[in-house]
């Protein structure tokens, strides 16, 4: 009996050499949650919420290299062959200057950016794994602007197709966790993060049309020019909540071989036409070096959305505005 169960542990040990979970940690041992590990060619995944991602030569073949990196720490190159089961990342220098040392006092009243919703399935963003979409918002005075909330429209989909324009049809299941981030405007582009801080939530069929988002914890404040929200697809979770590996491509056996299939997410994020200026921006998390492109005709081909004049995705926010002293 002893040397069976010597047999099956050794078994598992020579296993888990070629396929395990990888923890991230800080040099202070903190887990380094929802790092990004890309694969230089196009390819990636995201770790948890504990650091931990899964790396299988059976899964990712080709694969000798991984490139790490984390809004905080120093970017690191790794080779597959020399993956071990913790990988230390050490903390860059500090680099954020918008921050108020005491929380504003005084009265201040809401200001709010209403979003854009429709039931239109056709007039909407269809997330991947590898897609982040930015908003831009201006600020149009001088006065002291903490972010509280945003309204994030979201629209979830009917289980059967011929039934979805009936309110009492269920719906699609899913569970899929995003993160929120938020830049310094840059010339235009994204720029710096105003924050260090993990922002995600997870939306699922039972949400409204509108998400309701509070982030007034997080003392985020509007820069004098303005800042970018964008909403990063991280992947499906289980019903605990825990982000489950997924892979960027689905790969489809046809007549003419195997095909790959960009992985897509729900919800599907709606986008309209009634925003005159052009203020959303898209990017490939894993291509082209991560950059920022604007979503309009000149910089996006083949978009059924372009095409159709929806040029904005129609995210919602809600500000304290400060009285001036």
């Amino acid at each position: 009996m002893n040397r069976f169960l010597s047999f099956i542990s050794l078994t598992l040990l020579c296993f888990n050499t070629q396929a395990q979970n990888t923890t991230i940690v800080s040099e202070t041992e903190e887990p380094v949650s929802y790092a990004t590990i890309s694969f230089g060619n196009g390819n990636g995944l995201f770790a948890d919420d504990a650091g931990q991602f899964y790396f299988t030569k059976k899964l990712y073949k080709d694969i000798d290299s991984l490139f790490i990196s984390a809004i905080g720490f120093n970017d690191l190159k790794l080779a597959t062959q020399d993956l071990s089961a913790t990988i230390i990342m050490k903390s860059s220098v500090n680099t954020l200057d918008e921050v108020f040392l005491t929380k504003p006092k005084g009265k201040f009243k809401i200001d709010k950016i209403k979003p854009t919703v429709h039931e239109d399935y056709y007039k909407c963003w269809l997330p991947t794994i590898e897609s982040e979409i930015a908003v831009y918002f201006p600020n149009n005075s001088t006065k002291t602007k903490r972010l509280s909330s945003l309204q994030i429209p979201i629209k979830v989909e009917a289980k059967d197709w011929d039934k979805r324009k009936k309110k009492s049809s269920k719906k699609r299941p899913f569970s899929t966790l995003f993160k929120v981030n938020f830049y310094k405007n840059n010339n235009g582009l994204p720029g710096d993060v105003l924050t260090y801080e993990n922002i995600v939530f997870i939306a699922n069929e039972k949400n409204d049309k509108i998400l309701e988002f509070d982030i007034t914890e997080n003392d985020i404040y509007m820069p004098k020019n303005g800042l970018f929200i964008s909403l990063q697809v991280l992947g499906y979770t289980d019903a605990k909540g825990k982000l489950l590996p997924n892979k960027k491509y689905q790969e489809i056996k046809t007549k003419r071989g195997i095909v790959k299939v960009s992985t897509t997410f729900r919800p599907l994020l709606p986008f309209t036409d009634e925003i005159s200026e052009k203020r959303t921006f898209v990017r490939r998390i894993f291509l082209n070096g991560g950059e920022w492109t604007l979503f309009d005709k000149q910089n996006v081909e083949k978009s059924n959305l372009l095409k159709a004049g929806l040029n904005n995705y129609g995210l919602g926010l809600n500000l304290e505005v400060y009285k001036e002293d």
